[in-house]
């Protein structure tokens, strides 16, 4: 009793350092457990948006629930401040275990239940609480170790916690992803958390602590850290079995790249699928429908230049080199790595008709946004085979600004092509394309295919449903200044135009739009809306 009333009152704690060391101690600990923290947001960020998509809904999910629980949590640790230091090394070995295990839990419920959004708000709640409760206890156990004025002690603390925050952040896209990934990054960082808390109470605050918290807390460290290096080593096991439930027992490459991750399935060129970070982009039963229907329309007229914006996989540039009179084909694709692997996988490189292989093909490495902002001449078509227009991430290269740079590469006979989404899944996404691509000074017409096809459900980025029988790929031809009149041409699916009532009900329909995350000056004004 008289110890917790020293420890409420800012009585100096026994430490077997010097007072200064003591608060050092303390604040290196803050610096550590607040770096901590905040990969473990941002894990849960970057985890929500590769399994959930949309990352600016996945973000404000996170971190609206995470702000909130840290109140929560600040206030629950009113009721520990009278056993700060073994409530604070509790807190610590279950946020390192909640927290290091968080990337594996989601992906799992990912893997074998099919949806980690609830799973995604419980650890988002669990550890904004466990990170809440923790600035009040430290605050208890800092005037322990050295009396100051309140004021002082916050501004120390809190100035601990945010470089903490600010190395965290730091460390999470550059060192931890690139050199251990998501899964071990988490489960490492959660040691760390584990070992720094530990390491405090039980050494500096060891004689505050009776004989049967200090071997709970022992005991609790150990265990976690126990967990956490098992789950460690039997992480490659753990991913292997993952991807079987999500893409089958047929993937033969598994990578994550510096821009996402990248999985192939399939023994051979007809049971090929090329996943990028869990959508399916390629699926060899049907991806001809696709890129005939993209490429042809837009091949109809002179073509000696053409721009492929994306295409990394070398499908759309393989449709392009069936013409003889095509003199020069340049490929902007952001990530390398998909590149290489069109080039020597076997059945890909199959599939795209060894494609890269063509002295016709430039291949550039680089995102398309910037890349069109520098003078590379001007072409005669340009293919904009660019990720789903509803990934958030991707919506800068369906914005009115990135078509204003293409009809400025445009030639004065040229046309632009673009895959807009499925029109019968989301109209929207279609329509507020249209329009971006209009706002950008080119006039359009839009047009898609439709059928049954085998295999088509799984794909979302080019179908949208996995229940609907009856899919669509939507597209729009544009040009510079007038409607473009290109035939479309033979050979291959006939895409259908749209005309009439369908058109108008799609501008209509299209009037309330919004693509998230485009710039404030993409937002589409009402006059664009009017019927041509």
């Amino acid at each position: 009793m008289i110890d917790q009333q020293m420890s409420l009152r800012g009585g100096a704690a026994r430490l077997p350092v010097r007072p200064r060391t003591g608060r050092l101690l303390v604040l290196a600990a803050v610096f550590v457990c607040a770096a901590c923290g905040l990969v473990y947001e941002l894990e849960l960020v970057a985890l929500a948006s590769y399994l959930i998509g949309d990352s600016v809904t996945q973000a404000s999910v996170v971190l609206s629930v995470m702000v909130f629980a840290m109140g929560i949590g600040s206030l629950l640790a009113k009721r520990l401040r009278c056993r700060a230091a073994v409530g604070f090394g509790l807190i610590e070995a279950a946020l390192a275990l909640i927290g290091g295990s968080s990337a594996l839990v989601l992906y799992a419920s990912f893997a074998w239940l099919g949806d980690s959004q609830y799973a995604l708000v419980g650890f988002s709640l669990a550890i904004g609480v466990l990170i809440g409760a923790e600035i009040p206890l430290l605050m208890t156990l800092i005037q322990r170790v050295d009396r100051q004025d309140a004021g002082g002690a916050v501004a120390d603390l809190f100035a601990a916690d945010y470089v903490g925050a600010l190395v965290g952040g730091l460390a999470f896209p550059f060192l931890l992803l690139p050199m251990l990934g998501q899964l071990t990054g988490a489960l490492f960082t959660g040691a760390v958390n584990a070992a720094a808390g530990g390491a405090l109470v039980l050494w500096v605050f060891r004689r505050d602590l009776s004989p049967r918290s200090r071997w709970l807390l022992v005991l609790a460290n150990v265990s976690v850290i126990a967990v956490l290096a098992t789950a460690t080593v039997l992480v490659d096991d753990f991913e292997r079995a993952a991807r079987r439930a999500v893409y089958g027992d047929q993937v033969r490459v598994a990578v994550q790249t510096g821009v996402q991750e990248v999985v192939v399935t399939g023994t051979d060129r007809d049971s090929l699928g090329l996943y990028l970070d869990g959508r399916l982009r390629v699926s060899a039963r049907d991806e001809y429908r696709y890129h005939e229907a993209l490429v042809h329309p837009a091949m109809n007229g002179p073509r000696a230049r053409v721009l492929i914006l994306g295409g990394g996989d070398g499908l759309a540039a393989r449709e392009v080199l069936r013409y003889e009179d095509v003199r020069a084909v340049t490929v902007v694709e952001l990530d390398p790595a998909v590149t290489r692997l069109a080039r020597i996988d076997p059945a890909l490189s199959e599939l795209n008709g060894h494609a890269f292989r063509d002295p016709r093909l430039t291949l550039v490495g680089a995102d398309a946004f910037p890349w069109l902002r520098a003078d590379h001449g001007r072409y005669d078509v340009v293919i904009s085979d660019l990720p789903d227009p509803g990934i958030t991430a991707s919506t800068k290269l369906y914005s009115a600004e990135f078509y204003g740079l293409i009809g400025e590469a445009l030639a004065p006979d040229g046309r632009l092509v673009v895959h807009a989404g499925p029109l019968g899944a989301r109209p929207q996404t279609f329509w507020t394309v249209e329009a971006s691509v209009r706002a950008g000074g080119l006039a359009t017409r839009p047009y898609r295919v439709t059928g049954r096809y085998a295999g088509f459900a799984a794909s979302p980025d080019r179908g949208g449903g996995e229940d609907r029988e009856r899919e669509d790929w939507g597209f729009l031809l544009a040009a510079a200044g007038r409607a473009p009149q290109a035939a479309l041409a033979a050979g291959g699916p006939e895409p259908r135009s749209l005309r009439g009532r369908e058109l108008r009900e799609g501008t209509r329909a299209a009037a309330e739009a919004r693509l998230p995350g485009l710039l404030p000056s993409t937002l589409i004004h009402p006059r664009y809306w009017e019927d041509a």
